[in-house]
């Protein structure tokens, strides 16, 4: 393997000396939920790195084979124990630092049976003023509740796309 421009690229990729393969290497999707019961939203508190012990939305890698929803709602079931009705997609974020693009989804709980997974120390739904703001684990996290809460008060959701630079 060697790092080099392909013929009709403009980027250096690794590839094959051998065969000529390229192996490209792009960004990861983070995929989740923002679950809504009666105007409280369902936070999970991370027990695995990073930010362990901070506060998040339930999401995660979208794995191959999977649609964003489906990613979404599994992320979702996985981390906090929960079954979710999803709405409209809410929030895109370009994280280009750390070659992530985070997308949330807006839910709704379809029961209060939900429990943490084995990456969730506890889960628990918050009030805009409980929100433990200062131990949101990721600023992903912290635009979208924002947002979340800003267009709840405005009467009316909209889709917010945005990168975040360092």
């Amino acid at each position: 393997m060697v790092r080099r421009v392909p013929p009709g690229d403009s980027l250096q990729r690794w590839v094959c000396d051998h065969c000529g393969e390229i192996h490209y290497q792009n960004p990861k999707l983070v995929v989740g939920t923002i679950p809504e019961f009666e105007g409280r939203l369902l936070l999970c508190r991370r027990a695995i790195e990073p930010r362990y012990g901070y506060w998040t939305l339930p999401a995660g890698f979208m794995e191959n084979d999977e649609s964003t929803g489906q990613a979404a709602a599994r992320e979702t079931l996985e981390e906090a124990g929960a079954n979710v009705e999803l709405g409209a997609p809410f929030s895109l974020i370009s994280v280009p630092h750390v070659n992530q693009v985070h997308l949330f989804y807006r839910a709704r709980l379809r029961d209060l049976n939900f429990q943490p997974g084995e990456e969730t120390l506890e889960v628990a739904l918050y009030e805009e003023a409980a929100v433990p703001w200062q131990d949101v684990a990721f600023r992903t996290v912290a635009l979208t509740l924002r947002h979340w809460f800003a267009d709840r008060r405005n009467g009316e959701f909209g889709f917010h796309a945005e990168d975040i630079t360092r």
